[in-house]
């Protein structure tokens, strides 16, 4: 069994069916998609589609869905509205139009039910998810981690760090992991990697490889985590669309990272 996670797809279902096809997670893996799979791209209503029947997922909400939500609570207000379509939910509001009423409601409330935190325990570390990150002012390590205390740790937390926290995560260790580089590991998206350029403290490499495409950054290794990255950003930019950004899947249990590209008008 393998763990995988991937977030901020928007919209880009075409280079989704790829990736997923190439990885060809099986049915015992676990995969999480940390938000964001709507918004700017071409078909954010088939990614929606592809993400709620990947079997063995787990789903969390990403900013741009609790927009999408915010709006359709109330879409005579027009500050949801500009809220929404600042964000690039043009093409996602098209697309919901084009449905029926029952399968626009039954993404809808499919999405209203989706969590804002995950957490998994691979061999020999345990990996806690956000869209955003967390607020780690406060936090400690411990001697050991289980799934009550991830739990407690996650629920601990905002529902608006989760989905919209930036500089505060990133710029400094969450103190969860020890100086033997024992503790869980943060995963998050919503940020772009290359944004964390004078944000991020220790970033592992650049954002962008030698072809100028965004690639995950791992961050924060020092004396104080043993070494260890305790935040690793997974959105590798797909907002962007091509010649910018592409996505991403990493397999937590030895951090391979699978790529793919996306295409003019994909």
């Amino acid at each position: 069994m393998s763990t995988y996670a991937f977030s901020d797809v928007h919209g880009h279902r075409v280079p989704l069916e790829r990736l997923l096809e190439r990885v060809s997670p099986s049915a015992d893996d676990a995969v999480f998609m940390l938000g964001d799979m709507i918004d700017r791209g071409p078909d954010p209503v088939g990614v929606l589609r592809a993400c709620r029947d990947l079997s063995g997922a787990t789903v969390l909400m990403g900013n741009h869905e609790d927009l999408m939500l915010t709006y359709f609570e109330d879409p005579d207000d027009p500050v949801n509205l500009m809220n929404w379509e600042m964000n690039g939910g043009a093409t996602t509001s098209a697309g919901l139009a084009g449905l029926g009423e029952g399968e626009r409601m039954e993404l809808l409330d499919w999405v209203a039910s989706l969590p804002t935190y995950a957490y998994a325990l691979t061999e020999g570390r345990p990996f806690v998810m956000a869209h955003a990150g967390i607020r780690s002012g406060g936090l400690l390590p411990r001697a050991e981690w289980t799934e009550d205390k991830l739990e407690a740790l996650m629920a601990s937390q905002s529902t608006e760090d989760l989905l919209w926290i930036r500089e505060d995560f990133w710029e400094r260790p969450t103190g969860l992991v020890d100086a033997n580089g024992n503790g869980p590991i943060v995963i998050a998206g919503h940020t772009p990697t290359p944004y964390l350029e004078g944000m991020a403290d220790r970033p592992d490499r650049p954002a962008r490889d030698e072809d100028g495409l965004c690639r995950m950054v791992r961050v924060g290794g020092c004396e104080r985590t043993g070494g260890v990255a305790d935040r690793w950003d997974i959105d590798c930019g797909a907002a962007g669309g091509a010649g910018f950004g592409r996505l991403l899947m990493l397999r937590l249990d030895d951090g391979e990272e699978f790529y793919e590209g996306i295409g003019e008008g994909e």
